[in-house]
Formats: C-alpha cells, structure tokens, sequence
C-alpha cells in the first residue's frame, strides 16, 4: 500500500507516517520505482500498535522497546525472557490505561458539573 492508503487506514496524518520513519519506529517495506513508499500489511500492524499506544503516553524509545519484543517474538516465540518482558510492557499498558479510565471519569464529572450550573 503507498502512504496515502495507509494514513487513511489507520488515520494517521502523511506527517506521521513520515516521521515514524525517520525516527526508525517504522519503516516501510520497501519503494517504487519513482521513490514512493510502500507498506506491507505487517507495517500497518505494526502502526496500529503505535497508534494504539499513543493515548497511554508512550514515549517513541517506550514504542520501540515494545515493538522489539513483538518481532523477537516473532522469531523465538517460546523465548521466556520475551514472554516475561511482554508480560510486564502489559502490565504497564493496564496501569496507563487504568489511569486515563480515571481522568475520562474525572472529565466526566466536570461535564456533569457544569451542566448543573
């Protein structure tokens, strides 16, 4: 897919994309002819985790220390050090998340506030 697809698909800005790359957090596949990028199904997954993980406040080092674990997984799936890594990154998205439900909660009730003003 060129980048146009891919931002629309996973809605993230062409800026971005580009900026993921020159980070190194994700790469595209590969190029056309005419220097145009092209990713691969696994390149949007690997997107969707990163835009997935955005909301939590991950930092891009947090991202790509996540996203190493996925693609070892990938070639030593029963490895137990990635098992236990994985675990705890998990762990962690339960407690970032954790915390933002409490602030939606929290922005809840000013709403609610201010509707009874």
């Amino acid at each position: 897919m060129r980048i146009g697809e891919v931002a629309e698909q996973t809605s993230l800005s062409f800026r971005t994309l580009r900026h993921y790359e020159d980070v190194g957090l994700v790469i595209p596949s590969g190029r056309t002819e005419g220097g145009f990028r092209l990713y691969t199904p696994r390149d949007v997954a690997r997107l969707m985790i990163v835009r997935r993980m955005k909301p939590l406040g991950y930092s891009l080092d947090e991202m790509r220390t996540l996203l190493d674990v996925v693609d070892a997984l990938v070639d030593a799936p029963e490895d137990e050090q990635l098992r236990a890594r994985l675990s705890a990154l998990r762990d962690e998205a339960g407690a970032r998340r954790a915390k933002l439900a409490s602030q939606v909660a929290m922005a809840d009730e000013f709403l609610a506030q201010l509707a009874r003003i």
